[in-house]
């Protein structure tokens, strides 16, 4: 999937959703039940990390961040952890995990694991770099532990969105109302918006898909139209395909 897959969203398909739409924002017995069911979940530590690596150590890295994440995810502390390349970029590697707080993750960061994945980045001079972030309408641990199917052919794009001051209260409840339509389409496994910590301007989508005629079927799912339109009209840099990364993953590659 190319970077410009978003582009594909024709403005005849979101054309159909509008009156579909005005439905959507009444359903506040469905938002409601939501809030309800996730609303446990306030303290987690959420953790991106992004590494550039020179092409010669792209397999030692590797090898290092998926030691880190099976330690992780066996680890009760550990709500999710996953590592990816970019389809794109194979040598920018990232690093995606939760824990149930900061001491927890601080904790694990002393193990033999966390301590070598540490020692390789200095010795090969990479500067990790890092991302705290907020999830909105977070997930439970069995949320974020689902996974694709053997046979599914995976998808997963994190959006970068940087929204102009005073548009931010918008992009939420306007992801708000959408965010319990996402996460119902049959060909989704996760879906989370983060505000990245230190510029409440600044938000990320994660975004894993069985396949990418699901994300097809996302592109022309009527909810979708608001925050296209909100994405078109109030980022500070558009075009928003520029902060679209298409992920591969590679470690824990765990399957239905």
């Amino acid at each position: 999937m190319k970077t410009t897959a978003y582009k594909s969203i024709s403005k005849k398909a979101l054309a159909v959703a509008a009156c579909t739409f005005s439905l959507i924002t009444g359903n506040t017995n469905a938002q409601n039940s939501y809030r309800i069911k996730t609303g446990n979940v306030t303290k987690i530590t959420s953790k991106l990390t992004q590494y550039e690596v020179n092409e010669q150590n792209t397999t030692e890295v590797r090898k290092a961040l998926t030691d880190y994440v099976t330690a992780s995810i066996s680890s009760k502390d550990n709500i999710m952890a996953e590592a990816f390349y970019e389809q794109d970029k194979t040598n920018v590697l990232w690093l995606i995990e939760r824990w149930n707080g900061k001491q927890q993750l601080e904790n694990f960061s002393k193990k033999a694991p966390a301590k070598a994945l540490q020692s390789l980045t200095e010795k090969l001079k990479i500067s990790p770099k890092i991302y705290y972030v907020k999830d909105l309408e977070p997930l439970t641990k069995e949320q974020w532990r689902k996974t694709s199917k053997k046979e599914d052919n995976q998808l997963v794009i994190m959006l970068f969105v940087d929204g102009k001051k005073g548009t931010e209260q918008n992009f939420k409840d306007t992801y708000h109302i959408a965010m319990p339509q996402f996460r119902s389409e049959p060909g989704v496994v996760t879906y989370q918006l983060s505000e990245i910590e230190g510029d409440e301007t600044q938000f990320v989508t994660y975004e894993k898909f069985r396949s990418n005629d699901a994300f097809q079927y996302h592109l022309n799912f009527p909810p979708i139209k608001p925050v296209i339109e909100y994405l078109e009209t109030s980022i500070k840099k558009p075009p928003f395909q520029n902060g679209i990364h298409n992920l591969i993953e590679f470690a824990p590659l765990t399957r239905e």
